[in-house]
C-alpha cells in the first residue's frame, strides 16, 4: 500500500458507496491524539500507519490496530526541521506518505532520509541518508516524494534526484536525473508512477523543472519535457492518459505531452495546454475526463481528448485529496470538510458534504473497502459506512500527501 492507492491513481474498486455522508450512514469511530504531520495514512490488514512530529525534534511513525486504534508500535529518529519563512504558516511537520510492502513500511523523513522498519514490530531494518551519502545537504522543504513500490524495488525523487533502491537492504541500484540544486530547483515535490508508453514501462517522474520517462531497470533516462512553474511548485502527481502525460503546476497551466517515437529517437510533443492552474492536488481522470482541484480553490473538469474545460466550480478549500470509485470522489479539504462529488462532464454536482475533522487536513484521505481514515493535524480518526452495499476489501489509498505528493509548501 502506497501513496494514492497500489496502482496511484486514487482509484478503489468495490460496491458503489452511498450517495450521502450523513452520520447515519457514515458513522465516526475511533480518534487518536497525534503530533502533527501531513504524511496520509497507510492501511494495512489489521494496521494503520501514520507519521508524527514529536517536540519539534524527532519524527515518529506508529502502527495503530486498524479495528480500534490502540498502538501497536511505535519507532523514532531525530530528524525533524524548519522550513523556509515564505512555507512556514504551512509548519514544518513530515509530508511524504509511508509505503508498505507487508513486511516493511518504509517512511521518508524530512532531512533526506529513507528508513524501513519491520511491518509487525517497528524494528528497524535499514536507514539511508541521501543527504549524507551523495553530499547533496538537505532540501529546503525537506524529502517530501512519497516512495513508490514496484516488485522488489522502491523509487523516490531524493539526494536531488531520482533513485532506485532494493526494499529488503537499501542498497542503492543507481541513481538519475540529478539536480542542478538551489532553492528553486531541488527538493521535488512530486512523486513518481510506473506507466508503459509506446509499449515501453517507465518511470515517469516530475521534478521542480520537468517532466522525465526513465527505464526502471537501468536508470536510463529516455525522455525529458520542462514543465514551468512559479517557484519550481511542480506538486501533483502527473497522471498517464493512453500514450501521454497530464499534469499541471502552480500559477502556470495544464498540458497533455504526447509520447511518440521518431526514427530511433522519442518526441515529446504538446498536444495541447489550458489555463487551469493546479497547485497541491493531484487529479481524478474518469471516463477520459480529468478533474482537477486548481489553486483558486475550484475543481474544474478537462476533456483529455482536447484540453476543453467542460465546467469549473464554486470554491472550497486550498487543497483537496481525492480517492475515486465508479463514477463518485470523495474530496477532503483542508478545513477538514467531505465532499461527495459526481465525476460527471456535464457539470459539477455535490451530491453531500460533512464536517469531519477539528483541525486542518492536509494529509490525504485514505478509503479502504467501507473504511474512512481522515489524519487532521494532530490526530488519526476512522469512520465506516453504515449501508451494507458497500463491500469491504483490503485495496487501500494513503499518500504526500500533504503533498502527496507530499506537499511542500502547504504535499
Amino acid at each position: 500500500m502506497q501513496w494514492r492507492g497500489p496502482t496511484r491513481d486514487g482509484k478503489v474498486a468495490g460496491a458503489a458507496w452511498p450517495a450521502r455522508l450523513g452520520p447515519e450512514v457514515l458513522r465516526a469511530g475511533w480518534r487518536v491524539t497525534l503530533g502533527p504531520s501531513y504524511s496520509g495514512p497507510i492501511v494495512a490488514a489489521d494496521l494503520v500507519y501514520v507519521t508524527e512530529t514529536v517536540d519539534k525534534s524527532q519524527e515518529m511513525v506508529r502502527a495503530l490496530d486498524r479495528r480500534t486504534g490502540r498502538e501497536v508500535w511505535r519507532h523514532g529518529w531525530a530528524g525533524a526541521m524548519s522550513v523556509p519563512f515564505y512555507a512556514k504558516s504551512r509548519g514544518d511537520w513530515m509530508r511524504a506518505t509511508p509505503a508498505t510492502n507487508g513486511e516493511l513500511v518504509f517512511v521518508a523523513g524530512m532531512k533526506d532520509v529513507l528508513v524501513a522498519m519491520d511491518a509487525r514490530t517497528g524494528q528497524e531494518r535499514w536507514r539511508v541518508d541521501f543527504a549524507k551519502q551523495f553530499g547533496t545537504g538537505v532540501p529546503d522543504f525537506g524529502l517530501v516524494c512519497s516512495p513508490l513500490l514496484d516488485g522488489d524495488a522502491i523509487f523516490i525523487q531524493a539526494a536531488n534526484s531520482t533513485v532506485k533502491l532494493k526494499q529488503a537492504t537499501g542498497e542503492i541500484v543507481w541513481r538519475s536525473l540529478p539536480g542542478k540544486g538551489g532553492a528553486g530547483s531541488s527538493g521535488a515535490f512530486s512523486s513518481p508512477v510506473l506507466a508503459t508508453l509506446l509499449g515501453q514501462r517507465q518511470l515517469v517522474v516530475q521534478s521542480r523543472e520537468q517532466l522525465a520517462g526513465i527505464d526502471p531497470e537501468s536508470g536510463v533516462v529516455g525522455w525529458t519535457q520542462p514543465v514551468p512553474s512559479f517557484r519550481g511548485m511542480n506538486i501533483l502527481t502527473p497522471t498517464i492518459f493512453g500514450d501521454a502525460v497530464f499534469t499541471s503546476s502552480y500559477q502556470n497551466r495544464s498540458w497533455l505531452f504526447t509520447i511518440a517515437k521518431a526514427d530511433a529517437a522519442i518526441n515529446v510533443r504538446e498536444a495541447w495546454s489550458n489555463n487551469a492552474q493546479g497547485y497541491m492536488s493531484s487529479p481524478i481522470v474518469i471516463g477520459g475526463y480529468a478533474y482537477l482541484h486548481m489553486g483558486n480553490q475550484r475543481f474544474t473538469c478537462i476533456d483529455l481528448k482536447t484540453g476543453t474545460r467542460v465546467w469549473s466550480s464554486d470554491s472550497f478549500g486550498k487543497y483537496v485529496s481525492m480517492v475515486a470509485q465508479g463514477d463518485r470522489i470523495l474530496a477532503l479539504d483542508e478545513r477538514g470538510i467531505l465532499l461527495l462529488i459526481k465525476a460527471d462532464p456535464k457539470g459539477f454536482e455535490l451530491l453531500d458534504q460533512r464536517k469531519v475533522a477539528e483541525e486542518d487536513t492536509w494529509a490525504h484521505l485514505a478509503v479502504c473497502g467501507d473504511e474512512i481514515f481522515v489524519r487532521e493535524l494532530r490526530a488519526m480518526a476512522a469512520f465506516r459506512w453504515k449501508e451494507a452495499a458497500v463491500a469491504t476489501t483490503d485495496a487501500a489509498l494513503g499518500s504526500r500527501g500533504f503533498l502527496s505528493s507530499g506537499v511542500a509548501v502547504g504535499q
